[in-house]
């Protein structure tokens, strides 16, 4: 699954300015209300409930608030790149810059797992995340995020 297929160019928020992970969370359900005409509500609430369970803070400042909605024919996804760190209850105690939402339809099993594994593997490289948190240009952010995998991987 590539990027480019789930993550829009409207998706992508450059700088963010946000103080908490509740503030985050709105920011990524209005964004997708804005972009998908998705209920902004439900969006926030089906994040919230998914943080509640586990943090989605993968440590190294990077995030991926994700959950699945009734109704979604696909994944969608939003990235943020915040302004300054948050709090975020990462696995690592470490605040969040980068976050990446995903949203899949509820009996998505496996396109799910392969979007979240994706992205996981994808923000992973030091590289392309070095180059995210010096962009802010979101068509730039955008174009990093979907290159091609072996474009990504030298980024």
């Amino acid at each position: 699954m590539e990027l480019a297929d789930i993550l829009l160019k409207d998706c992508v928020v450059g700088c963010a300015k946000v103080t908490s992970k509740r503030q985050l969370l709105q920011l990524f359900a209005q964004k997708a209300h804005e972009s998908m005409g998705l209920d902004a509500q439900l969006v926030f609430e089906t994040l919230m409930n998914r943080e509640k369970l586990g943090s989605t803070g993968l440590g190294n400042g990077i995030a991926i608030p994700h959950g699945k909605i009734a109704g979604l024919s696909r994944v969608l996804a939003v990235f943020v790149r915040l302004d300054t760190p948050i709090e975020f209850d990462s696995v690592d105690d470490q605040p969040v810059d980068l976050a990446m939402m995903l949203l899949a339809p509820e009996g998505a099993g496996a396109d799910h797992l392969k979007a979240l594994a994706r992205v996981a593997r994808l923000l992973r490289t030091e590289s392309l995340v070095e180059s995210l948190r010096n962009s802010r240009e979101c068509s730039e952010i955008h174009a990093l995020l979907t290159a091609p995998l072996s474009d990504s991987a030298a980024a």
